[in-house]
């Protein structure tokens, strides 16, 4: 699997794209319409969206993958979120992105997008639906889980209860793999259970 990171430009998260073929590829957190130029620069058809929560800045290239063809999925605890003022829109005078859901999931799903296995795990507390992906050995925690920081928890649905809890259960995974924040650089989850200052394991 080979994983292409696109930086943002301007406020928003950063957006990932998962390859196994070179041809295909899952976007998750699609942060910008420009991911769809990304994706063609790299000769990659995104067939499929995966996000790890709803908030504008990470869904703000939703409407034009699905435009081109790519489906949409989500934790089905977050789509009321993504469809209502949660997406915090709104409050940071940022342009709405009209998409729809696609397809929902759930904690501890299995599911096969692009010839790449992908295990699903709820991390409630950024958001009540939040969502994190492992991907073979990389996991891609949005908003739950920062290099050294966790998300904060003072939007609406946020819980920092639930953060602490879902960060715990991230620590909980076996062995150690790469972590592909939502914002930031990437970080190794071994490094985070030994120097988080925020959750220790």
């Amino acid at each position: 699997m080979q994983v292409y990171k696109i930086y943002p430009e301007g406020f928003a998260a950063n957006s990932y794209l998962l390859t196994a073929d070179g041809v295909h590829a899952v976007a998750v957190d699609p942060a910008q319409p420009r991911i769809v130029r990304e994706a063609q620069a790299r000769s990659l058809t995104v067939t499929h969206v995966l996000l790890t929560h709803g908030h504008f800045d990470h869904t703000g290239g939703c409407a034009a993958l699905q435009a081109a063809g790519a489906k949409v999925g989500s934790l089905a605890a977050e789509v009321p979120l993504i469809g209502g003022s949660g997406n915090l829109a709104a409050m940071f005078g940022a342009p709405m992105s009209a998409f729809r859901v696609d397809f929902t999931l759930f904690d501890g799903d299995m599911i096969e997008l692009c010839g790449i296995r992908i295990r699903v795990i709820a991390t409630p507390g950024h958001t009540a639906g939040g969502a994190c992906y492992l991907a073979e050995d990389v996991l891609f925690t949005g908003d739950t889980l920062f290099a050294g920081d966790v998300g904060r928890t003072d939007f609406p649905t946020g819980s920092g209860r639930q953060l602490e809890e879902s960060v715990r259960k991230l620590y909980a995974l076996a062995g150690d793999v790469r972590v592909c924040p939502g914002h930031g650089e990437d970080t190794t989850l071994e490094y985070e259970r030994r120097n988080n200052g925020w959750v220790r394991c």
